[in-house]
């Protein structure tokens, strides 16, 4: 009898500790189900620049959600938090430290501009907190030797401006029949001395006599930018614009009454879609650089965004903007993987910086290194032609 009493004891407790185990696992299950690798985007998602800003929000959360849908990063899903900046570098400071001191990010991705970028860099090597794939191509992410809490997926202004450049001359414009327009602070100065380099790279000495108008951040008021450039000695037949896709509208619509023949670049950051619905009609014949593939490419990488886009962003229509989120982040996720289970911010670093030449379904492998801090060098410079955006020949550019 004590034998059977001893052994119904150990059986009602084993029955009480299994229950205990069942009940936690209830309460503790739904918290791993939902554990996190948390990231945080800091761009405009109102005001003139939204645009940009929510293009590259759709990007990166098109690809987390992909991901996620295949069972995250060693079991984790990713997520992304969106702080409004409006592209004042004022709030995207403030924000910036919300998103690493409050919100606790492992890192920033896809933050947009160059202005706000000046000022949260500091920020970011302040708190050693990764700045990565900001849609910016200025040099001040891009320093020698690399900060080394700033990484980049495009390439920089400098090389799209070179592009411009060198095509331009290929198409017989003179150097003095090149003008520039563009924002007046950092994102134009960039702009601007990418192709200032790349003149001189041609032997041109007298850069400072190109005509060179300007316009204020956060404004339409191109006139007098206009002004400056119609005041040159030698008419233009190409303009160089460094803005955004309002006031560069605005410069275009109004400067092609009085240039009719001239020939008007923009950087990518322009938002290139935007642009071209700003202007319409008058978007026949304006060139954007691209730091991405086009969008019907015949690539992997290009094709899945396609479907990404199908299945996780229902009635988004393919853009430049949105697929630089995308392809960024599909980098990222490769440093994010590299980074092993439960990452600290340094070790997301590492997990990027140690990817070296890796293949992420594009014609050419991109590549990370402790001193390569850029990932892709690409520029396809494209024309709008009947709606659509093709690659320019630049031989057969002007009549």
């Amino acid at each position: 009898m004590r034998r059977l009493g001893t052994w119904l004891l150990r059986k009602v407790l084993l029955k009480k500790f299994l229950l205990s185990i069942a009940l936690l696992g209830g309460v503790f299950a739904p918290l791993l189900a939902q554990a996190e690798l948390t990231f945080g985007i800091v761009a405009p998602s109102s005001g003139g620049a939204a645009p940009l800003g929510l293009g590259m929000q759709k990007g990166i959360e098109t690809y987390f959600a992909e991901v996620n849908a295949a069972g995250g990063v060693n079991g984790e899903n990713l997520s992304l938090i969106a702080r409004d900046d409006q592209y004042k570098p004022l709030q995207a400071a403030s924000n910036t430290r919300q998103l690493i001191q409050d919100d606790d990010v492992l890192a920033a991705i896809g933050n947009v501009g160059t202005p706000t970028a000046t000022v949260t860099i500091p920020i970011h090597n302040e708190y050693k907190t990764l700045l990565y794939g900001a849609f910016t191509g200025a040099g001040v992410l891009r320093k020698s030797p690399p900060d080394r809490y700033v990484i980049n997926y495009r390439a920089s202004y400098v090389q799209e401006t070179a592009a411009m450049v060198d095509g331009l001359l290929e198409a017989g414009v003179l150097p003095e029949e090149i003008a520039f327009f563009t924002q007046n602070d950092s994102f134009g100065d960039a702009g601007y001395n990418g192709a200032a380099q790349a003149l001189t790279a041609h032997g041109v000495d007298n850069i400072a006599a190109l005509a060179h108008g300007r316009f204020t951040r956060g404004t339409r008021n191109i006139h007098q930018g206009l002004a400056t450039i119609l005041e040159a000695p030698v008419t233009p037949r190409a303009i160089i614009i460094v803005g955004t896709y309002g006031p560069a509208a605005d410069f275009i619509r109004e400067a092609k009454n009085d240039l009719p023949d001239a020939v008007f670049l923009n950087v990518s950051f322009v938002g290139s879609q935007a642009l071209m619905d700003e202007l319409g009609d008058l978007a026949e014949g304006v060139i954007i650089t691209q730091v991405v593939p086009p969008l019907d490419a015949d690539l992997p990488a290009v094709e899945a965004y396609r479907e990404a886009l199908d299945a996780h962003a229902s009635g988004s229509e393919p853009d430049f903007i949105s697929l630089e989120g995308y392809l960024a982040a599909k980098l990222f996720v490769e440093g994010v993987k590299a980074a092993g289970a439960n990452p600290d911010r340094d070790a997301i670093v590492d997990g990027l910086l140690g990817l070296g030449s890796i293949d992420i379904g594009l014609e050419e492998p991109v590549s990370l290194g402790p001193n390569d801090h850029q990932a892709s060098d690409a520029v396809w410079p494209t024309i709008i032609t009947n709606g659509r955006f093709e690659s320019v020949e630049w031989a057969s550019l002007l009549p």
